[in-house]
């Protein structure tokens, strides 16, 4: 995909949101349920797709952990933008108990939601024995899982009639997305015929090897008749760029508490980073925030024409870590804004 030049400009593609409903220092989970439902709420108004959530755990830093309540609380509170997954860990989970869920959640909200599927645990090891019991269920069986799921979602037929039901569930028509940061899920996406969307905003050297890979594995599938790549990125906008930049600094530090195991709610920007981290921690960071769009509103214009234009991506998908609230809606405004002109 490296050579390939997209003529797509970015006013020609969908814009969606993933949000991981951010704990910011000093505050809580309810107040994090709060600000989603009112970005939410914004972006829908601003035109935006989709909203989707991500499932992680025992993360000081990110209240979406019960990821199909929250799908419930946002889409209760919109009212046509589409919600979802990005995404259920499907081997921390039943297909089933997945199946009846977003079965519940598409009876609720009918033509609305959206279910991403990713395979890793979303959690460290000691975490992931906890939400799993039994580890022998990883990675390595994710092609299993899912079509478990995909066959409790299936409507019911008479040589399917003595088989096990996902009530509600079955014969719903539930969009399921493949998620992925290496070329696994691009593989399996492709042969499946399903749409794929790739984590850019934290795996962003694999990007481009991944959505070559999706393509050049795709099969027509009763789902899609081409490939349907979205693309994740960090956006941090401001209305100057030095704002942005110190903005930024919210983000950096919540991905250095990562890299020194040292996790903690969301902190406030700072004026030099490089009062907080050493030369090998900045590289480490920067190198897997390198694809992050950080700026004023020319700078952010610019910045994501170039990835539509290296990715040749059919939607992106932005996601914005601040500390302020305030300043995550105003980015997402500026987002909106550049995407119109």
């Amino acid at each position: 995909m490296s050579d390939t030049i997209s003529f797509k400009q970015l006013r020609d593609i969908p814009l969606s949101v993933l949000d991981l409903a951010p704990i910011t220092e000093g505050s809580n989970a309810a107040e994090s349920y709060k600000n989603s439902l009112d970005l939410a709420q914004q972006v829908e108004k601003w035109g935006f797709t989709r909203y989707w959530l991500a499932e992680h755990h025992a993360m000081p830093s990110v209240a979406s952990s019960a990821t199909s309540v929250l799908i419930g609380h946002i889409a209760g509170g919109t009212s046509k933008i589409r919600v979802g997954s990005g995404g259920i860990m499907l081997p921390n989970h039943a297909p089933l108990v997945i199946a009846e869920q977003f079965g519940t959640l598409e009876s609720l909200y009918p033509g609305r939601i959206d279910l991403g599927l990713g395979r890793a645990p979303g959690a460290d090891q000691r975490t992931a024995r906890a939400l799993r019991r039994d580890l022998r269920i990883g990675g390595e069986d994710f092609p299993e899982l899912l079509e478990e799921l995909r066959e409790y979602l299936r409507p019911q037929t008479s040589e399917s009639a003595s088989a096990i039901r996902a009530i509600p569930g079955e014969g719903l028509n539930i969009p399921i997305w493949l998620l992925g940061s290496s070329d696994f899920s691009a593989r399996l996406a492709g042969m499946l015929g399903l749409p794929f969307a790739f984590a850019g905003h934290f795996s962003p050297n694999f990007t481009l090897p991944a959505l070559q890979t999706y393509r050049h594995c795709f099969r027509p599938s009763e789902v899609l008749d081409q490939p349907y790549a979205m693309v994740g990125v960090n956006v941090m906008a401001a209305d100057t760029d030095e704002l942005a930049n110190r903005l930024a600094t919210s983000h950096y530090q919540a991905f250095l508490n990562l890299v020194r195991g040292d996790l903690k709610p969301i902190q406030p920007p700072v004026d030099n980073m490089d009062e907080l981290w050493s030369e090998f921690e900045k590289l480490s960071v920067q190198a897997q925030l390198r694809s992050s769009i950080i700026g004023s509103p020319a700078t952010v214009k610019s910045k994501l024409q170039e990835l539509l234009d290296a990715t040749g991506a059919d939607e992106l998908m932005i996601t914005t870590q601040m500390y302020h609230h305030a300043d995550r809606v105003r980015s997402f405004e500026i987002v909106a804004d550049v995407w119109e002109s």
